[in-house]
């Protein structure tokens, strides 16, 4: 038969804590542990203990730890071995963990990105490394994947990108116009869309038009590849996922998104040119004139300059989200949208230094 004493503190836990001897043990010990302050309980009295007792043991301890701290005695070895054994650790709680410092997590955040940024800059040499070596040995890629990228990555995004650029031309040439005008300046309405489409509007958009539709695809293919353990087949057969995954990828946007901003400022023109000739009063043949006279090949190369960096921007960091991803579908969805947030973010901050740099 179970039974327990209480004395100075101190509750002693006796007898045959079995399924037979468990009979109105509950009910006392519960009056006890509510009104007494119990800092001690002894084991050492138990004579024997099955899985019924232990059961039982484990519900005393979870209301003496309720009410605060307690110090234990153990059993002798034979009771605490079957102790040991069919008690369930998931009973007692946990103590809660405290809440971390305002500068706890500034510093949590700090090493986060510190970290991150660390992985990036690994990948960025990886990708670069294998880019180049790829170059000059085009028999160990796969064959027709450089094909394949450039259609998906670049070409198949040529109707949303040409669509796009040719509304902002409009849309820009007709609230310029209508304000130059008031000026009797509307001749120079071809200048100013010609400066501001081929040095800053063009590529700018065009890149964050496939950060948000090539960059997302990129890091959502990635993290399902890396969620689906592919990723870990491929080194399982000596093969470097970023040169076998990654690579074809880059060199396929870092060739379409030069060809994607050219098609970008020619059809924004024709947006410009559509409002010049029908309201400005300017003709096509002086909108050419204009147009080419303000552009010079260092233009064009900074412009072309500029496109290449803002794909590899985009690659890497879709790449970068891709590999980290954590979880199943939730995870994919979260690096997908990190990826094009950040993505967009550095080419706008991209976009600003080569402004500063090459004015």
């Amino acid at each position: 038969m179970a039974g327990f004493r209480f004395d100075a503190g101190t509750l002693y836990l006796e007898g045959d804590f079995t399924l037979k001897g468990l009979d109105d043990l509950r009910s006392g010990l519960t009056n006890v542990i509510k009104h007494e302050k119990v800092e001690r309980i002894d084991l050492s009295g138990i004579e024997q203990i099955d899985s019924a007792g232990t059961a039982a043991w484990d519900e005393i301890l979870l209301l003496v730890l309720r009410e605060g701290e307690v110090a234990l005695i153990p059993a002798r070895p034979e009771v605490q071995v079957v102790i040991n054994r069919f008690s369930n650790p998931n009973r007692i709680p946990l103590e809660k963990p405290r809440e971390p410092s305002w500068l706890e997590q500034i510093g949590a955040s700090v090493q986060t990105v510190w970290q991150s940024s660390k992985e990036a800059i690994q990948l960025a040499a990886d990708i670069f490394f294998w880019a180049e070596v790829s170059i000059f040995r085009r028999g160990e890629q796969r064959k027709g994947s450089l094909g394949q990228q450039c259609v998906f990555l670049g070409m198949d995004a040529l109707p949303i990108v040409a669509l796009l650029s040719f509304v902002i031309g409009f849309i820009i040439a007709l609230q310029v116009g209508v304000q130059m005008k008031n000026f009797s300046a509307a001749i120079f309405v071809p200048d100013v869309m010609s400066f501001a489409l081929v040095r800053e509007l063009s590529p700018l958009f065009t890149a964050i038009i496939l950060a948000g539709r090539s960059g997302s695809a990129i890091t959502a293919e990635i993290a399902t590849m890396k969620v689906m353990e592919e990723i870990d087949a491929l080194r399982m057969m000596a093969l470097d996922p970023v040169r076998y995954v990654v690579v074809p990828k880059f060199h396929a946007l870092s060739l379409m998104m030069p060809i994607l901003v050219t098609f970008s400022i020619l059809a924004a023109h024709l947006g410009a040119i559509l409002i010049s000739v029908s309201h400005l009063d300017v003709s096509l043949q002086v909108y050419l004139q204009r147009s080419l006279m303000v552009l010079g090949p260092g233009e064009l190369l900074i412009t072309y300059v500029k496109s290449v960096v803002f794909a590899w921007l985009i690659v890497i960091i879709a790449a970068h989200q891709g590999f980290r991803v954590r979880g199943g579908a939730e995870g994919v969805g979260n690096s997908t949208t990190r990826s094009v947030v950040a993505s967009i973010l550095a080419i706008i901050f991209a976009d600003a230094v080569f402004s500063v740099v090459y004015l």
